[in-house]
């Protein structure tokens, strides 16, 4: 039945600065293997980080093809849902928050300093989220790559979690008001990264991404690396150098062919190249 006159027309949704409106679904949720209940909850939560730790890789791969980084949400449905690609954080993050968007859950973006044991001041190059739930805030980060959580964590001073066979925790920095993700090593708490609570959203993200993916100081732009993390290994190659590492410490480390190096990104990073990009990837390794 038509709107009568007296009877304004129905407006449409509003659009999301996360994309969550315009995000294939379905696509996304077949890609990471994720079925069953999608309340916005901390059971999906859990299930759909889980999915996506474990479905989609972290690679830089165009860079090193010599190609920009783009994160508009179609470009990011085409390279790692239909593609079936990896990306690094900025693809990671922007592509699961357009999905948790669209769930329903509330979401925030926040940017972190890369520590990896060293306290020195980095910029800001890191993007990961925070989800407010009934029981309070949770961070999530499906982009971090080698050491990456695996579920999400309470963002509560002290927390710590057993995934698989690691361990991760938050402290909270009062001196700098900052909090620090941490992971268990052998020798005690490894800082990966700190972050803080201001709000970032996409556009941050992008100015982010001009330096990470351009700058000569970049550790993504003069060598190619693919990351893994599992509950049981996690797996590097950088460069030509692949590495496993077990929840023991134990690891083998070895390098790998050019022409090894395709058929390698598949099945041990889940990143699927095309037959040009293929023989392109190789070229850069034998040069």
């Amino acid at each position: 039945m038509p709107d009568s006159p007296t009877t304004p027309p129905t407006a449409p949704p509003p659009a999301s600065v996360w994309g969550g409106d315009r995000l294939d679904l379905d696509a996304y949720l077949a890609r990471i293997g994720f079925d069953g209940d999608r309340t916005p909850d901390l059971a999906t939560l859990r299930k759909l980080h889980a999915g996506h730790a474990a479905s989609i890789g972290f690679e830089n791969i165009d860079i090193i093809l010599g190609r920009p980084i783009l994160l508009d949400l179609e470009t990011l449905q085409a390279k790692l849902v239909r593609a079936r690609r990896g990306g690094y954080c900025y693809e990671h993050n922007l592509l699961y928050a357009a999905a948790l968007d669209r769930l329903g859950f509330h979401i925030s973006g926040l940017g972190a300093r890369i520590r990896l044991g060293d306290d020195r001041l980095r910029p800001v190059t890191h993007a990961l989220l925070k989800v407010e739930l009934s029981d309070g805030a949770w961070i999530t980060d499906v982009g971090f790559g080698g050491e990456a959580l695996l579920a999400p964590l309470p963002l509560r001073d002290g927390a710590e979690a057993r995934q698989g066979g690691w361990t991760f925790g938050l402290a909270y920095e009062k001196d700098t008001a900052t909090w620090v993700l941490r992971s268990a090593h052998e020798d005690g708490w490894f800082d990966l990264y700190a972050f803080g609570t201001e709000a970032r959203y996409p556009v941050d993200y992008a100015v982010f991404n001009h330096y990470t993916s351009s700058h000569a100081h970049s550790p993504f732009v003069s060598r190619m690396v693919a990351l893994h993390p599992r509950p049981d290994l996690r797996s590097s190659l950088i460069g030509r150098e692949l590495t496993r590492t077990r929840p023991d410490w134990t690891s083998e480390v070895r390098e790998v062919a050019p022409e090894e190096i395709p058929g390698l990104l598949d099945t041990e990073f889940g990143i699927r190249l095309t037959p040009g990009d293929a023989e392109a990837l190789v070229a850069h390794h034998r040069a």
